[in-house]
């Protein structure tokens, strides 16, 4: 039974790495998001949003949702941590 996390790991390794031959090379400047979505933001985002930087106004305007979203996943993955750390601590000198 302890070989069953073992072989679901190499599993799921070797299923990330055959999904990798189909990402775009690193800096490709003919892939999809580098020709469709980045121009319109770089173009339009002092338009929309009237911020002087794209980059904020990309996480803030348009994608407000999603990095609230990010942002609350990883406040409770913090706090799971915590609570996981420092545990139910017993005096078991009392027992």
């Amino acid at each position: 039974m302890k070989w069953f996390p073992i072989v679901v790991l190499c599993l799921f390794v070797g299923l990330l790495f055959y999904a990798e031959k189909d990402l775009p090379a690193f800096g490709d400047i003919e892939a999809p998001q580098n020709t469709h979505v980045s121009d319109e933001y770089i173009q339009r985002s002092y338009e929309d949003t009237h911020t002087p930087e794209f980059v904020t106004a990309v996480l803030a305007d348009y994608r407000g949702y999603d990095t609230l979203g990010e942002t609350s996943v990883i406040f409770t993955a913090g706090v799971i941590c915590i609570l996981l750390l420092t545990g139910n601590r017993k005096d078991d000198s009392k027992v």
